[in-house]
Parts: C-alpha cells; structure tokens; sequence
C-alpha cells in the first residue's frame, strides 16, 4: 500500500525533459489566452491586435524566468547542471546554437531585472516585459504612454494570468525524486 505513495525516481535529463515539454505545453495553450487579454483590454485606446503565432518574445520571457527560478529550488550544483541540460536540449528544439539560445536566455533575464528593479518577484517581470517587448505602451492612453508604465488595472490581470506560466518545482518535488 505505501508503494502508491512513494516518488519516482528519475535523473536530470528526464527532469530537463518534463520541465521544456511543460513550459511549451503552457505557452502553446496558455499564448492565445494572453493575447485574448492583451487584444480585449479596455485599457487601450486601441486594440494591438497580437496574433496568436506571435509567440517568440513570449517564449523566451517564459524560459528566461523558469530558467532563472530553478536557482531557488536546487543547490547550485544541481542548478548549473539541470539549467545547462535545458539549455542544450531547447537550443535544439529551437534549431539555434546553445551559444545563441543561452546568449538570448541571458539577455533576457538582465531585461526582466532592469524593468523589474527593485522588486526581486521575477514573476510580475513577465507582466512588465510583455509591455516592452511587444511596445504595448503605444495602445494606452497618453498618460500611461508617455509614462512608459503599464495601466496599472491592466498589469494587475496580466499579473494573475501569467501566473501560470512558472513552472510548479513544489508539485515536481512531491512527485519525483530528482537526482544528479
């Protein structure tokens, strides 16, 4: 009876494996969803009409922060080792070089920490990042657009929806047992 209980065992690049398929998985479905939000927001003066296939930026707003939030739940040994795997197999997916995928990652994260600054949740830098990658400033009414900030009311919602983009590495630890 406690063998139902008990957690599977599995190694780095299977752990690497479920948290890519995850991420994509969440952004395939979860992308159209956003774009609905961002396309419907009565905070715009006018709708910035996001195609769904205009997925790139948020993919790797998406990989930047997951990729960056492994630090809080692994030793740095173990972190450097799984984020290094990530890395290598979703250049591949992406059909880019590790050097221009990592590159691309690593501007990213010092992006979302520039627009994020002081504030040290890398979650509500998706929301921010969103807003600068896709110059959504430019649909707002002109206080919020020469302000270059986000309605607030706007950023709020997106806040809570983007929410669900972090991989869960709490339901990953109750379910696996990861291991170098």
């Amino acid at each position: 009876m406690f063998t139902l209980f008990k957690k599977k065992k599995i190694k780095e690049d299977v752990a690497a494996n479920i948290f890519i398929n995850s991420i994509l998985n969440t952004i395939d479905s979860g992308f159209p969803e956003i774009a609905g939000i961002l396309n419907d927001a009565p905070e715009f003066v006018k709708s910035p009409q996001l195609s769904v296939a205009n997925d790139d930026q948020f993919t790797l707003i998406i990989f930047a922060v997951n990729i960056d939030l492994i630090d809080d739940y692994f030793d740095a040994y173990e972190s450097d080792s799984l984020k290094a795997i990530i890395l290598e197999k979703t250049s591949e997916i992406f059909d880019v070089s590790i050097e221009d995928f990592t590159k691309a990652i690593n501007n990213y994260q010092s992006y979302l920490s520039k627009i994020n600054f002081p504030s040290k949740n890398k979650v509500y830098a998706i929301s921010k990042a969103i807003f600068g990658k896709y110059n959504l400033y430019d649909f707002q009414d002109d206080y919020f657009k020469n302000m270059k900030s986000p309605n607030p009311m706007l950023l709020k919602r997106l806040d809570e929806a983007t929410a669900n983009f972090v991989f869960n590495w709490e339901a990953f630890h109750d379910k696996y047992n990861y291991s170098k």
